[in-house]
């Protein structure tokens, strides 16, 4: 249906295009955000640097990681390295606030109008800032949830209490808002065999809710956040959508982008609006309907909020 090659907006006319957002935003019947990655990076949640150094400085050490992500794939020898790794990993990204005020700034643009969110990000970030959970669709899982690793039956398990013994069997103490390292020694980088989750049903190790293959759990939670999406849907077919994507990549295109894209196409009424720090585009079926914007999101969204202009 589309071109093989989107367009990609001038950036010289950013500032037209941001008044033409914040425009937009104020006519929609409804807005419908797809966020990815980018959005929760904006915020502060980053996956290298100074912050994968500040809680994984042992395992970079020992293993050479370059980033938290590719570390969470390393076959560890042990159910309790594994484990050690992984409950640093879910509390900081999971339970803690992200640093940066983007997803508040998000709300405040959005909070006023019949909105929905899908995102393929599991850090339950729009939660924590305040957006109604029923108005969500994670649709890639929940750092906060674990399944059976069989999986031997569909339903998930809220990990809060046991990823904090976690965290706190290897020296860390939780403080608020923060996970702070040991005083004055290096972390353990095992977990007591005690705390190793097992499935209650069949007594398998658990593994997180995270769809990488077929064996993703689609809970009961799940299928009732899709069906509110699908209702969402229905109920604005035809009308003044604002299709807003944001920090979304194309590792999953088919979950956010492309049917953005198709939507738009196939509503007249309806506006594609992308923001990103880079490769904003649109094809050019709907470039007459879409905004793009490139720069840093919080940026944008903090500029989008107050009324100002600003430079890519």
């Amino acid at each position: 249906m589309f071109l093989r090659t989107a367009t990609k907006r001038s950036t010289g006319a950013f500032c037209d295009d941001l008044t033409r957002l914040r425009q937009e935003l104020a006519a929609a019947d409804a807005v419908l955000v797809g966020a990815g990655a980018g959005l929760s990076a904006a915020a502060g949640f980053t996956y290298t640097g100074d912050r994968f150094a500040r809680y994984f400085g042992d395992f970079i050490q020992k293993y050479g990681f370059r980033d938290m992500y590719a570390g969470g794939f390393y076959p560890f020898d042990s159910l309790e390295e594994h484990w050690a790794y992984w409950s640093r990993y879910i509390y900081i990204n999971r339970y803690l606030d992200p640093p940066g005020p983007v997803y508040r700034d998000l709300l405040r643009l959005v909070g006023d109008k019949d909105y929905f969110v899908l995102t393929t990000n599991v850090d339950h970030c729009f939660q924590k800032a305040g957006f109604d959970k029923r108005r969500l669709f994670y649709t890639q899982g929940d750092y906060g949830l674990w399944q059976c690793s069989g999986p031997c039956h569909a339903a998930t398990y809220d990990n809060a209490g046991p990823v904090r013994r976690m965290v706190e069997a290897q020296g860390f103490r939780v403080g608020a808002g923060e996970l702070l390292p040991p005083a004055g020694r290096a972390p353990a980088m095992a977990v007591p065999a005690g705390l190793v989750p097992r499935c209650p049903v069949c007594g398998r190790p658990m593994t997180m809710n995270l769809r990488a293959d077929d064996s993703f759990v689609e809970d009961e939670g799940w299928h009732a956040a899709a069906a509110r999406y699908e209702e969402f849907l229905r109920r604005h077919r035809g009308a003044r959508l604002l299709c807003l994507e944001l920090g979304v990549g194309m590792n999953t295109p088919v979950i956010i982008k492309y049917p953005f894209w198709r939507m738009t196409a196939e509503n007249p009424r309806a506006v594609y609006a992308c923001i990103n720090l880079r490769d904003a585009r649109a094809p050019g079926q709907i470039a007459g309907r879409s905004i793009c914007l490139e720069g840093e999101i919080g940026a944008v969204l903090g500029a989008l909020g107050a009324g100002d202009g600003l430079r890519p």
